[in-house]
């Protein structure tokens, strides 16, 4: 018989549970939710991402409302729960909806602790807990003013993070004398401390607030000192206390929390308590591991097996900041009865410290290096006697046995009860197991069916070299490959942490997306000094080392070392002033190759690099600019004669050609990005195999995009008709932005437009007037900075760079 099971909140430790539970009893119970916040159950551990930036609202939510519609629950949203009848066995919420229930858990989490100092209620004094104190927050992060918070714990850190991201300046207030002491020991504190000081966050220990001043809003804050920091934003993260009050109301039994037994059972035998708001053994919890440990628990009893129960073990603490990496278990006090084992690498940045007793394992500090994290905590749960491998111990697992151990060795030695996942406690035999059996062959596949690395991410590595050890040939890494060997994130990674993260240097890019390499190499520089020059065009100066040798010198490298000089010739025209221009310098330079390009412009081949600058100065003065044929760029605009001279053209396609060429030159491009307007459907211009191409017709410009013709042999697809030369060029400038915005470095757009899908393209730059509208302007802001020609700043003296090539990043590239 179907039973009522009604649950009071709706976060992640209710969530697994009922996951758990329609795992094991489906049909079991008709279930019903009443949810404070106004919304469906989301990953709270991503909060902080979600505050600096690097993640969505839509990205870390566990359940969307058709889950909950599949498994038949009832969700009530934006219903607090003011009083449960025991006797009557119903719950009633704040909209007066009575539910009955035969079973009821309780899971209303905890409450944010408020320092009792003046000035806490006023306006701009948040706390971090759920979704809405981040929405506020960034609210308030538009300001982009002071923000104080007070709390120098796991919360407080990384909310000062997020805020810092977004552009605030932050100043951390902790009234202990080093940042996260119940986690860290004073060393790794230190490092910390030092880690977050440079991302130019302040910090100061051992403050001890007073007051929160201001008049009617917050104004700053007041330490015990007398100091005064000024603030239009404070927030509280100094604690959390179990949300009782309700449990207490009803009468159940309380301590700290909500008392349960190890089978989550309250003083009610009809009511359980799960989450931050129980209490079990004495002990509250408010890391997700154990929460979800008793969701597993709660969910077997409610499925009848009432032999589960909820043992107690130390849970690893990392911090959610990219770029600082720390891990933090057990017991790492001193004392006479213990020792300690201790690393330390100042120029690295790393410190390890292992604490022993009786030769086993009871406490763990890793700072900077933390990839045997897993390891050391298989040993501490098994109370593995270390004696036999304490002279190598601290270097980790690799190094067991006298030598390093290949990574993927040391993965395989771990034992199947290895815990890999310490967020959702999933072992390495519960990954491997799944794997095979369903036959996984995609990370995102081992996290829905597994779990791991599905919450904060820290051991998606080890998973994935768990599948890479499973899976052997067939398994293939990653759908998005790492830029380059010096760091594991993929280009889009890599974008969307250098906007969400501010950065505006090459060198903040590499430390703060901890590069493993101190420069980085050929592949990832040119990247990286592309993608800040796309984003930030107002300030990010463009890094000369960081170009290929033809970028460099303004001119395209032959084979016997001479260079190829092309200069621009609007939309494939010229005049006789041009041409004698060309001629004279061929004459004076003794320039033994004159081309015709595929693009309708004149090469100049054979010219030896100390003659450049004055070839470029004397084609100057006959108006020439650089037709940048090395540019990872506009390369060129080609086009038929059109209407004007061609009895089958339907409109100017060589003034529009012109006319496109002259709006868009001097913009940088993940790759060379070549145009072609044909006056009427002969294409006499080539448009449909061009990365951008425009067939005139009676109606008005019919858009292409997406053609090849190299390597690759490809036509091109229809973007859209338009009926007017200014809509086109709209579309065309929208469309060129929305590649240079989302293209990865040396992909071409047909590549670009495979990848993010030929639909998506339109519907955003035909059928979205606002967005259209919005790439359009960012171009053309970007072209406020980018329309310089290079020859004519060398030739003055304003650009002073010498012609000196870098040897790892001197790579030959054609011309056109």
């Amino acid at each position: 018989m179907t039973q009522k099971l009604v649950i009071i909140g709706n976060g992640m430790a209710p969530g697994r549970m009922l996951e758990h539970l329609f795992e094991a009893a489906p049909g079991l119970y008709q279930v019903t939710i009443f949810n404070a916040e106004p919304r469906v159950n989301y990953d709270r551990i991503m909060l902080s991402p979600v505050l600096s930036g690097e993640k969505s609202y839509e990205e870390i939510v566990i359940h969307g409302d058709g889950w909950y519609i599949e498994n038949g629950i009832t969700l009530y949203k934006g219903h607090r729960i003011v009083a449960i009848d025991r006797a009557a066995k119903t719950v009633t919420s704040d909209h007066g909806i009575t539910e009955s229930y035969d079973k009821l858990v309780i899971a209303t989490g905890s409450v944010p602790f408020i320092i009792p100092v003046p000035g806490r209620d006023l306006a701009g004094v948040l706390t971090y807990r759920d979704l809405d104190d981040v929405n506020a927050m960034l609210l308030a992060a538009q300001s982009r003013a002071k923000a104080v918070v007070i709390g120098g714990g796991l919360l407080g850190l990384e909310a000062a993070a997020g805020l810092n991201l977004r552009g605030m300046d932050v100043t951390v207030l902790h009234v202990n004398p080093t940042l996260m002491e119940r986690q860290l020991d004073p060393a790794a504190g230190y490092l910390l401390q030092k880690a977050v000081e440079e991302r130019g966050i302040k910090v100061i220990t051992k403050a001890n607030t007073k007051a929160i001043v201001g008049d009617a809003k917050v104004e700053g804050v007041e330490l015990a000192d007398g100091t005064i920091i000024p603030a239009t934003l404070v927030v509280m993260a100094v604690g959390i206390r179990p949300s009782a009050a309700l449990a207490k109301d009803a009468g159940l039994a309380l301590n700290r929390g909500i008392v349960v037994d190890a089978g989550m059972g309250t003083s009610d035998g009809d009511i359980l308590a799960i989450g931050e708001c129980a209490e079990v053994d004495g002990n509250v919890y408010g890391l997700v591991a154990p929460l979800y440990e008793m969701a597993r628990v709660a969910a077997a009893q409610l499925a009848g097996d009432m032999t589960a129960s909820f043992v107690h073990s130390d849970t690893p603490t990392k911090l959610k900041v990219t770029g600082i990496n720390l891990f933090s278990l057990g017991d790492f006090a001193d004392g006479d009865d213990r020792e300690e084992i201790v690393l330390r690498d100042a120029a690295a940045g790393v410190y390890k410290r292992v604490v022993l007793k009786d030769n086993r394992i009871i406490g763990t500090v890793l700072y900077g290096e933390t990839s045997d994290g897993a390891w050391f905590n298989d040993l501490k749960k098994k109370a593995t006697d270390i004696s036999q491998m304490r002279e190598t111990l601290i270097f980790g697992q690799a190094y067991q046995g006298g030598s390093p151990l290949d990574p993927m060795a040391a993965v395989a030695a771990l034992p199947d009860d290895a815990e890999i996942c310490g967020c959702n406690g999933v072992c390495k035999g519960k990954i491997v197991s799944t794997i095979t059996a369903k036959g996984l062959t995609a990370l995102d596949e081992v996290r829905a069916h597994t779990k791991a690395s599905a919450s904060c991410g820290s051991c998606t590595g080890l998973v994935e070299q768990l599948m890479s050890l499973t899976l052997g040939e067939g398994y293939n890494p990653k759908a998005v490959q790492p830029m380059c060997t010096c760091t594991e994130l993929g280009h889009d990674d890599v974008r969307r942490l250098i906007k969400a993260k501010g950065l505006k240097t090459i060198p903040a890019v590499m430390q703060e997306l901890q590069w493993k390499t101190s420069c980085g190499c050929a592949k990832c520089r040119p990247a990286l000094n592309y993608y800040l020059v796309c984003d930030w065009p107002d300030e990010y100066a463009d890094d000369y080392q960081s170009r290929f040798i033809n970028e460099r010198v303004h001119a395209n490298i032959q084979k016997d070392g001479t260079y190829s000089v092309v200069p621009r010739m609007w939309g494939g025209v010229t005049s006789a002033l041009e041409l004698r221009a060309i001629a004279d310098v061929v004459d004076k330079f003794e320039i033994p190759m004159v081309k015709v390009t595929g693009g309708q412009r004149i090469d100049l081949l054979g010219i030896e690099k100390e003659d450049l600058p004055a070839v470029w100065a004397d084609l100057g003065k006959a108006g020439f600019v650089s037709g940048q044929a090395y540019a990872k760029g506009l390369r060129t605009v080609k086009t038929c004669v059109g209407s004007d001279w061609c009895r089958f053209g339907t409109q100017d396609s060589t003034g529009l050609g012109i006319r496109i060429e002259k709006f868009m030159w001097g913009s940088w491009t993940p790759a060379k990005l070549k145009l072609a307007v044909s006056g009427c459907p002969r294409n006499c211009a080539e448009a449909t195999c061009k990365d951008i191409g425009v067939i005139c017709v009676d109606s008005g410009f019919e858009i292409h995009f997406a053609g090849a013709a190299g390597l690759d042999i490809k036509g091109t697809e229809v973007l859209g008709l338009v009926k007017t030369e200014d809509e086109a060029l709209e579309h065309i400038v929208a469309l060129a932005q929305m590649y240079r915005e989302q293209g990865r470095y040396l992909e071409r757009v047909y590549k670009w437009a495979k990848r993010v899908g030929l639909d998506e393209i339109r519907r955003q730059i035909i059928g979205d007037a606002d967005k259209r509208k919005g790439y359009f302007d960012r171009f053309v802001f970007s072209q406020t900075f980018a329309q310089v020609d290079p020859w004519s700043e060398r030739v003055s003296g304003k650009d002073k760079h010498e012609f000196r090539p870098m040897a790892t990043l001197d790579i030959n590239q054609a011309a056109e």
